[in-house]
């Protein structure tokens, strides 16, 4: 893998932690509030996980999925103590930092959602790779699926299986938009896999769609630039797609993201058709319902793990 930056490298088989070596940070305009925020990704020590800190309140929100308050075209965190402190589009930064394998990392931004950028996880990644990635001493957290687990909506539904090591994932979509149809795609998660095959795939929406979801207050910040836009068998943007079934791609780069507010890198096979981030969600709060679906392990350098049953994952 010469050539490749540090945190591709690592990530493959990492047994240790990891956050960033520097500070770095952006400015854009959230997708949805269409309103603009500043962005900077921190390092942290040891066991932190991820926190997003809003700075303009003073309020530190962990990313997991317990504090996930709304799945309506995004993943949205929230403090239990205080609903109004909220961060929107954590998804996109969080497949970034699982791509990139970083455990640990404060995320301090002045408003409620993270910048869109230009729709994908790509810019993101480019943010960790100029900060560089940091091995830390302590061992990563792995969560082992050791039951199936499966949610449903309709013919909507998501799983996660036992697997073998790491985290492997299988998406299928389905619209009636022709310029989309029915897509699907596997693949096992690693810092090469991610980077070839999710990172720069864009967020999507149909153009009968825009003008209600506006009407509602969301994608206010939407535009060619930061999104496809499908019109029936049309793609609207006129530069086409960056990669071949950039649509499910998308709905897998998300995925991960959702999966990331887990509480530790999982291990197993997620598989899913139709799903978002509603179903992701209500996945892994089914998962940790019940001890017996899963186990925590500590990674070894030899690529084993030692397992530890009974114990919270995200406590």
């Amino acid at each position: 893998m010469d050539g490749l930056p540090e945190s591709l490298r690592t990530v493959t088989a990492a047994s240790c932690q990891h956050t960033l070596k520097s500070a770095i940070g952006c400015v854009g305009v959230g997708l949805h509030t269409g309103r603009k925020v500043a962005v900077s990704l921190q390092p942290a020590p040891p066991d932190t996980g991820i926190i997003f800190r809003r700075t303009d309140l003073g309020i530190d929100i962990p990313a997991r999925f317990d504090r996930v308050t709304d799945t309506r075209l995004c993943t949205m965190l929230a403090s239990p103590d205080n609903p109004d402190a909220r961060v929107g589009t954590v998804e996109h930064l969080m497949a970034a930092f699982a791509g990139a394998c970083i455990d640990n990392a404060i995320v301090a931004i002045d408003g409620p959602e993270l910048p869109v950028l230009d729709g994908s996880a790509a810019p993101f990644l480019f943010l960790i790779d100029c900060a560089g990635v940091l091995e830390q001493a302590a061992t990563r957290t792995l969560i082992d699926i050791v039951r199936t687990v499966r949610v449903e909506d309709g013919p909507a539904f998501a799983e996660l299986r036992p697997g073998s090591a790491g985290l492997h994932l299988s998406v299928s979509i389905d619209f009636e938009a022709a310029a989309i149809g029915r897509q699907a795609l596997g693949l096992h998660l690693t810092g090469p896999s991610f980077r070839a095959e999710l990172a720069q795939a864009r967020t999507f929406a149909q153009l009968h769609e825009i003008d209600a979801l506006k009407a509602a207050g969301l994608a206010l910040g939407g535009s060619l630039q930061n999104a496809l836009v499908v019109d029936g068998p049309r793609l609207v943007n006129p530069e086409g797609l960056r990669i071949e079934h950039e649509f499910v791609r998308h709905k897998l780069l998300d995925a991960v993201g959702d999966l990331a507010l887990a509480g530790g890198a999982l291990q197993g096979r997620f598989v899913a058709h139709r799903a978002g981030h509603a179903l992701n969600n209500r996945l892994l709060r089914a998962v940790f319902s019940d001890a017996a679906n899963w186990r925590l392990a500590q990674a070894e350098p030899t690529g084993r793990a030692s397992y530890a049953y009974g114990a919270r994952a995200a406590a």
